[in-house]
């Protein structure tokens, strides 16, 4: 007996052969261990995140979860391997306001784009802060806003690098008010933390996990902190909204990420399942107690939120022509 198949029944066939295998392969994940790539050092704030949130992952699913850091081009090795591995849930990526956002605009070409990506949900973010050495004369948040605004050019302030929340923090408090503070790049933070506190430079924009140490200790003094309110570990220090600069808020923010590919129903589950790890009580108070906000969401708030921060941040690069490549 011949069989004739019509050209739409003999599509149906090719696809139904095709899917079957991915809808099994989604079934059954996670089968092993999955790879969770940090792309900076292993000590840090990212990898501090992960590395707690790991446990409680791999026992909601059953399978461990291996820290695998891979750092350098601030975040871009470590981001291009995720975004050229197998899209089989295999693979993660804690991303972040670099990776997905500020590299495309900080650097004529980056080997990934952040379209290669497809991302999981919030984690975290840090909180930043206004620090200063305590001699340096700033007697408070209001006196050194004035300062820099009449002196420009007289003050520097350090970052952890080009292209970091933290510089493209104080580059919008810049424009914001209209001043001018020379910008004194380092290559992470320890040093340019330690060269705060030596008074080499009078002050930097700080994360909370960083931070938060140097202040308990009066290393360095916190001025004003830039969420939209004030944060419960320093509650004694005014946000800039409150000195005048209205609805200024950024973050050092951490999301997940997978390469883009991935079935729709392992991303599903991966989003849940995170959010239910980073919001378990023990888990979500070690994060705090490090400076973290914990911040539970999904895939298509992430998605929409890096969109609206892209066409932000991407604008006031151009603008103000920063680049990582000068």
């Amino acid at each position: 007996m011949s069989i004739h198949l019509t050209r739409r029944t003999a599509l149906a066939l090719v696809l139904a052969t095709t899917l079957a295998p991915l809808g099994a392969r989604a079934e059954n994940w996670p089968a092993r261990p999955i790879r969770w790539v940090v792309a900076y050092p292993a000590g840090g704030g990212s990898d501090f995140l992960a590395r707690q949130l790991a446990p409680q992952l791999g026992r909601q699913l059953g399978q461990s979860l291996v820290i695998d850091n891979r750092p350098g081009a601030a975040g871009i090795v470590g981001t291009d391997n995720v975004a050229k591995s197998p899209a089989d849930g295999y693979t993660i990526l804690t991303g972040d306001n670099g990776a997905m956002v500020f590299h495309e605009a900080m650097y004529r070409k980056i080997p990934y784009a952040p379209a290669d990506l497809t991302p999981v949900g919030f984690m975290a973010r840090f909180p930043l802060i206004v620090a200063v050495n305590p001699a340096a004369g700033f007697t408070d948040a209001k006196q050194w806003l004035d300062a820099i605004k009449k002196n420009p050019g007289r003050f520097s302030y350090a970052s952890p690098g080009v292209g970091s929340p933290h510089h493209l923090a104080m580059e919008l408090l810049k424009r914001r008010t209209q001043s001018f503070v020379v910008h004194v790049p380092y290559r992470g933070t320890a040093m340019a933390v330690q060269d705060v506190i030596a008074g080499q430079v009078p002050m930097m924009v700080l994360d909370t996990a960083a931070g938060l140490p140097q202040i308990r200790s009066g290393k360095v003094k916190a001025l004003a902190v830039m969420s939209r309110k004030r944060i419960a570990a320093l509650p004694d220090v005014p946000t800039l909204d409150e000195l005048g600069i209205e609805d200024f808020e950024v973050t050092a923010w951490q999301g997940l990420f997978v390469p883009r590919g991935t079935p729709a129903e392992i991303v599903a589950r991966l989003s849940a399942e995170m959010n239910k790890a980073i919001t378990a009580p023990d888990v979500k108070a070690k994060l705090e107690d490090f400076g973290l906000e914990v911040l539970p969401g999904d895939g298509p708030a992430l998605a929409a939120f890096i969109q609206q921060e892209t066409g932000f941040w991407h604008a006031l690069i151009k603008e103000r022509k920063l680049s990582a490549e000068q």
